[in-house]
């Protein structure tokens, strides 16, 4: 598929497939103009939909993220601190085109993660930690580096 034909519609996974836990949570976010409940109360959150890296199927997952720098975002892979990164982040890896649901705005993007051996990942991680306590939480409960990803808005 080239670059030009991305067009996901953004999904709802059903109870029992793979992210069906998350189905409350999606369908929660798009009544409430992007507001939720629960553990994600009061956070900034996002509904990213990507392409499976293998079965290119499209996912929609619920995640937090923070404003960067000229309307880009970041988002992280902390998979809640499992041993493993979380699906989505191996998705973007292989189809960095994804739609973004931010509040009432859909848009498509491109989702850049940063080198994991680099400064400038170590130096953004290390700043959102610190000012979001649970990101520093999640990197305490697990070996593996957590993923930073930058998405921007397609031109």
């Amino acid at each position: 598929m080239s670059t030009d034909q991305f067009d996901p519609a953004p999904t709802a996974p059903a109870p029992d497939e793979p992210g069906g836990y998350n189905a409350p949570v999606i369908a929660e976010f798009r009544s409430n103009e992007g507001r939720v409940g629960g553990p994600f109360e009061g956070a900034p959150l996002i509904l990213l939909t990507t392409s499976g890296a293998r079965s290119g199927a499209v996912r929609t997952v619920p995640t937090m993220y923070v404003p960067h720098e000229n309307d880009a975002i970041l988002i992280f892979g902390t998979n809640g601190g499992a041993p493993t990164h979380p699906a989505w982040y191996h998705n973007v890896q292989v189809h960095p085109h994804v739609t973004v649901e931010r509040g009432t705005e859909t848009y498509e993007a491109v989702a850049t993660p940063l080198p994991q051996d680099s400064e400038e990942r170590d130096r953004i991680f290390a700043q959102v930690a610190a000012a979001l306590p649970p990101i520093a939480d999640y990197q305490s409960k697990t070996e593996r580096k957590i993923p930073v990803v930058v998405i921007e808005r397609r031109s």
